[in-house]
C-alpha cells in the first residue's frame, strides 16, 4: 500500500525527513561540522537511526587514541551521548519547541577500546513518551537512557547512562 505525504501524521512525515537528513552522509558531515566538530574529527558516524534505536560508531585511530593504545573514554562518551541524543534530537522535532540538556553521566568500561565500537541505544520510545508528556503537561521529564558500546567480536567494552532533561517550551 503506498503512503502519499497526506496519509502520514505530521509527526511520522518529520520522524522520517529527521532520518532521511541524518542518513545522508552528506548532510550529516555539514551538520557535524557546523554543531558536533569534535564528532567529525574524531570519525563518529551514524550506523542506524530509528524511532526506537539508534547505533553510532567510533574508531580507533590516531585522533581517537590515548597512551594505552584503546580509544580514550571521552570518545566514548561523545559516541554513547550521540546514540540516544539522535533519538532526543529526533523525537524533539516531531512537534512543538522541546528543549534538551544531559543533567547526568554515569559509565562502566568492562574491556579495552580498540577498532571500531559501535553504541547502541534502545531508548527512543522512552524518551518520545517524557517529550509528549512534557509537552501535555508544560513540565520537565527525565529520561536514562543506555547506550552500550561493542566491540567487533560483540563484546560489551562500555556502558553508558545517561540522563536527558526535556521541558516543553512556552510559546
Amino acid at each position: 500500500m503506498n503512503s502519499t505525504p497526506a496519509t502520514i501524521p505530521a509527526d511520522d512525515a518529520r520522524l522520517a525527513s529527521f532520518r532521511r537528513n541524518i542518513s545522508n552522509p552528506l548532510k550529516l558531515k555539514l551538520f557535524m561540522l557546523r554543531r558536533l566538530p569534535m564528532a567529525y574529527l574524531a570519525g563518529l558516524r551514524v550506523a542506524e537511526l530509528t524511532a526506537e534505536r539508534a547505533t553510532v560508531t567510533v574508531p580507533y585511530k590516531y585522533l581517537t587514541q590515548n597512551p594505552f593504545r584503546s580509544i580514550y573514554f571521552a570518545c566514548l562518551s561523545m559516541a554513547a551521548e550521540m546514540a540516544s541524543g539522535l533519538l532526543s534530537m529526533m523525537h524533539v522535532q516531531a512537534g512543538p519547541p522541546v528543549s534538551m540538556l544531559v543533567t547526568g553521566l554515569e559509565a562502566e568500561f568492562t574491556k579495552k577500546a580498540v577498532g571500531l565500537i559501535r553504541f547502541i541505544s534502545h531508548d527512543g520510545a522512552a524518551i518520545g513518551q517524557a517529550i509528549a508528556e512534557s509537552r501535555a503537561t508544560g513540565e520537565g521529564r527525565t529520561v536514562v537512557c543506555t547506550s552500550v558500546g561493542t566491540d567487533a567480536a560483540g563484546d560489551t567494552v562500555a556502558t553508558f547512562r545517561i540522563t536527558w532533561s526535556f521541558r516543553a517550551k512556552r510559546g
